[in-house]
């Protein structure tokens, strides 16, 4: 959902960013770059300490360019393989600093083992989900569903919910709870998209193998090309 209206808006709201980092001969490749280091930077400099409301900033003035290389690469003409293998990469880098983020911080003075181990579980299981569709898509099923929670609804619900936390340090009382709860949210939504996915791989491969008489295992003796 977030994916189809929120994206429409924000890059046509963005389009003329984009267009003036053209101008200046900035590169969509630098933008992605620059993007991921500002959420990186932002995630691993405030959360730890729970300064989330102030790391939520940073994240979030990073966090758009996701939207502008984009927006820049359309409007160059360069759309291309290495453009969208980049983007993808870094966005699990920037995924993993995040929650990889408030992991440290309840690992830490959150001082909560259980909300670290659901941090540490927000970030493999959108690793995963993430994985499925890109591993699906790569031996040729279209993977025809998107799922309860995708990439957008994590950061948003987690994000969210650590900038208003974060307004706890400003004296608002009981906010802080919100972080515990998106955390929750997002790891439960990730496993149900998960079991979407997985389920819909399967029932693709099925149909596709009952069409092909010697379908490739894709298996090598450690598991497959990704063991390593």
């Amino acid at each position: 959902m977030l994916n189809k209206y929120a994206r429409a808006f924000f890059t046509r709201v963005l389009t003329p960013f984009a267009a003036f980092l053209i101008r200046r001969g900035v590169s969509p490749d630098t933008v992605t770059l620059i993007g991921t280091a500002g959420v990186v930077v932002g995630a691993l400099a405030f959360f730890p300490r729970g300064e989330f409301f102030w790391g939520t900033v940073v994240i979030t003035l990073f966090v758009f360019s996701d939207l502008v290389d984009g927006n820049m690469a359309r409007q160059l003409g360069r759309s291309s393989r290495w453009g969208a293998f980049l983007d993808s990469t870094l966005d699990r880098v920037a995924d993993g600093a995040i929650f990889g983020g408030f992991a440290l911080w309840y690992a830490g003075q959150g001082d909560n083992d259980v909300l670290c181990a659901v941090s540490i579980f927000c970030l493999a299981s959108g690793q995963v989900v993430s994985y499925t569709k890109a591993r699906g898509e790569s031996i040729g099923l279209p993977v025809a569903v998107n799922g309860l929670v995708e990439r957008a609804e994590r950061l948003v619900v987690s994000l969210v919910a650590a900038g208003l936390a974060g307004l706890h340090a400003f004296g608002v009382p009981g906010i802080d709870v919100l972080l515990p709860v998106a955390l929750w949210i997002v790891a439960l939504g990730s496993l149900v998209t998960l079991v979407q996915r997985v389920v819909t791989v399967r029932r693709e491969a099925a149909e596709a193998d009952a069409g092909q008489p010697n379908p490739p295992s894709g298996r090598g003796a450690l598991g497959g090309e990704n063991a390593g």
